[in-house]
């Protein structure tokens, strides 16, 4: 994942809240990937509103670099799982 670029939730996703966070169901692999947090869920939601994966996580996290690094990690993951794209 290029973090100074902007991604979105892929459109092959399914998401189902749940009190820890979110369950992602990818359509095509049949893949199921835990968002382990609700703020993680609020941040893939809102990557579509940012220019760039960094902005959003630096909206996210007020300062934080330690949760930043977290987050970029998180979403790379997520990534690599095709729960997130590149728009």
């Amino acid at each position: 994942m290029n973090p100074r670029a902007p991604h979105q939730l892929s459109s092959r996703i399914g998401l189902r809240p749940e009190p820890f966070g979110a369950m992602a169901y990818h359509f095509d692999t049949r893949r199921l990937v835990f968002l382990k947090t609700p703020a993680l869920v609020e941040l893939v939601h809102s990557l579509v509103d940012y220019d760039s994966v960094n902005s959003a996580v630096a909206a996210a996290v007020d300062g934080d670099e330690h949760k930043a690094n977290l987050y970029v990690t998180a979403l790379s993951s997520l990534a690599d799982a095709g729960v997130i794209c590149e728009r």
